[in-house]
């Protein structure tokens, strides 16, 4: 790991926050290539492509899963694993619960004003696949779009190349309640979801992670329908003092490299010799590690341990980078977290790792990457509806209001708005 000092490196530090999620753009090109395809041919681009990029057997197993391979697959999971995934369920429930918001409405002065939710009619959630199980993100994404209200949950996910998906998946599918099941994946999935074809019908909202080309694939269909967040490789910033243990922050940064090459482990820390502690504690637990080549890479192209003087100066470039997981392992850290202003979500303290939000503790694992915390929020209930407003107003209502919108009417030019206007006050 590259290690700065936060005075001398100054620059080097700011520019870890000018880091951007740039589109490339043959990746972009092939997405939209795709999306053509799936728009003019329907099932029959979505078989070819499944054929070409997954599954060579999709033309005898078909697109959809079969309900039955939903209930089949409780007798291909394990006990402790199905205990598992109910106990996540449950606190990801009781969490996202307190999250619904409901109508409400103000009255007096002639009108009566209402901001009315109401839940997405049908939404698309994608789950990565094809050579890894990501049942936890089922859950991530389906709960909140069930408990907002949301009618139909259409699923996506690619499978092996024989057609297989991983029972664990479509166990956590039917947990909740998601009947509707497609072996499909990447860019060509993200099209069905937002344009339909003859099997898939269109969806309003598509959430979910994926590879460059959903990504890309997302992007470009925006509009069409709505989409979470454009999700950039993963990123944790620990910050540390002398009372942490450099073997559970390594374990931590490691918890992040091991998703993906590109993946940004990084850490703030107020002394040198603590910066050197955690730097030989990352090079032995990366020995050891199932994943260390992929970590490996993640730790050598963006892995950055970075050396403060206080902590307060740590917690300023936490804000400055605005991170998608901040782990605050110094003395009074909740304190300190109340000053952590830009994070998808802060961890306080030794025990809360990462990983327990990842799978289990209750708040949504889908957060902003890449900066984007400063202006964007975690995945939850509110993604899954939208609201309406209201207005009616009397005729007392009106008189008050009349002259005054009259007037900026024709300031702004809009001569229709203010006769819309004068032809009730002259009645």
């Amino acid at each position: 790991m590259k290690i700065l000092d936060s005075r001398s490196d100054s620059r080097a530090v700011a520019e870890l926050a000018e880091r951007r999620m740039e589109p490339d753009p043959d990746v972009e090109r092939r997405a939209r290539e795709i999306i053509g395809r799936v728009r003019s041919e329907g099932d029959e681009a979505l078989t070819t492509l499944t054929r070409q990029l997954d599954c060579r057997y999709i033309d005898s197993l078909g697109i959809r899963v079969p309900v039955r391979d939903l209930e089949r697959a409780y007798g291909s999971v394990r006990k402790e694993f199905l205990t598992a995934l109910r106990s996540a369920a449950g606190n990801i429930r009781r969490y996202h619960r307190r999250q619904v918001q409901k109508s409400w409405e103000l009255r007096g002065r002639g009108m009566r004003l209402e901001q009315r939710f109401r839940p997405l009619r049908r939404v698309g959630i994608y789950i990565p696949g094809g050579k890894a199980a990501y049942p936890s993100t089922v859950l991530m994404n389906a709960i909140p779009a069930v408990i907002a209200g949301v009618g139909e949950i259409a699923m996506t996910t690619p499978c092996s190349s024989e057609g297989r998906i991983a029972p664990e998946v479509l166990v956590a599918a039917a947990e909740c309640g998601i009947h509707e099941v497609y072996r499909i994946g990447g860019a060509q999935a993200i099209a069905a979801l937002a344009y339909g074809t003859e099997s898939i019908r269109k969806v309003d909202k598509i959430t979910g992670p994926g590879n460059a080309y959903v990504a890309a694939a997302k992007r470009l269909v925006f509009g069409a329908v709505g989409i979470d967040t454009i999700a950039g490789p993963t990123e944790i910033v620990v910050v540390a003092d002398s009372s942490a243990d450099p073997r559970l922050v390594a374990a931590d940064l490691l918890a992040q490299a091991e998703h993906d090459e590109l993946a940004s482990p990084i850490c703030i820390v107020t002394s040198a010799s603590l910066a050197a502690s955690i730097e030989k504690a990352v090079r032995d637990v990366l020995a050891s590690a199932p994943r260390r080549a992929i970590a490996r890479k993640a730790f050598e192209g963006q892995g950055i341990i970075i050396v403060v003087r206080r902590a307060q100066d740590a917690i300023n470039i936490v804000n400055l980078l605005a991170p998608e997981h901040c782990e605050l392992m110094v003395r009074k850290a909740r304190i300190h977290a109340a000053k952590v202003t830009n994070a998808g979500s802060i961890f306080v303290g030794p025990w809360s790792t990462e990983a327990l939000g990842d799978y289990s503790a209750g708040p949504n694992h889908t957060l902003p990457t890449a900066g984007a915390a400063r202006f964007s929020s975690p995945l939850g209930v509110a993604d899954f509806m939208k609201f309406t407003n209201v207005i009616e107003v009397s005729r007392a209502g009106f008189q008050r209001l009349a002259a005054g919108v009259e007037t900026l009417a024709r300031v702004e030019g809009l001569h229709g708005h203010a006769a819309s206007i004068a032809v009730r006050r002259n009645d």
